[in-house]
């Protein structure tokens, strides 16, 4: 039977959900099957067979829509197998990738719980003209890694098939 998965992203301007969508493809590649929804969309986690969960970091905190998604689904998301990915840093120099590591990995913990099988941060992307002052004085970054995001959907893919024929054969 082929796992059946949700890929939910929250996004402002569009940046997680190109992400999603190309962890999405990976996913497809790999014979899952897959939905890819906003996660504000998201009524039920009923059907799935496990949960990817995308979102930007801002200010220090996972955007609201997926703090509001995990709060929703704690307790489904315990028990189903659960990958999250954030979109951070503006570059990828070590310090601000730790910072956005440490900003994910407190959110996380605020549920206790609901434990990814895996975590990753990739770099954002960000342009000024979407923004008002003082932030569209700030350069145009797109520090988006394709090469480790696909590496990254291709690793969980691998991970679902794993742990969905693994509960097939002992179910």
């Amino acid at each position: 039977m082929t796992p059946f998965i949700l890929v939910a992203y929250a996004t402002k301007k569009g940046s997680t959900e190109e992400v999603a969508r190309e962890i999405t493809g990976r996913l497809a590649e790999r014979g899952i099957v897959t939905d890819l929804r906003a996660a504000h969309d998201v009524e039920s986690l009923d059907g799935y067979d496990g949960v990817v969960l995308g979102s930007a970091i801002y200010t220090g905190k996972l955007h609201a829509d997926a703090r509001s998604f995990l709060r929703r689904y704690r307790e489904e998301l315990a028990a189903l197998p659960l990958a999250v990915f954030a979109m951070g840093p503006r570059t990828l120099d070590e310090h601000d990738v730790s910072a956005s590591r440490a900003q994910l990995d407190a959110e996380l913990a605020k549920l206790p719980g609901v434990e990814p099988f895996a975590t990753v941060i990739f770099g954002g992307a960000f342009d000024p003209a979407e923004h008002r002052f003082p932030f569209n004085r700030m350069p145009a970054s797109d520090v988006r890694d394709w090469i480790a995001i696909r590496a990254w959907g291709e690793q969980v893919a691998d991970a679902f098939a794993g742990t969905h024929a693994l509960a097939a054969s002992v179910g």
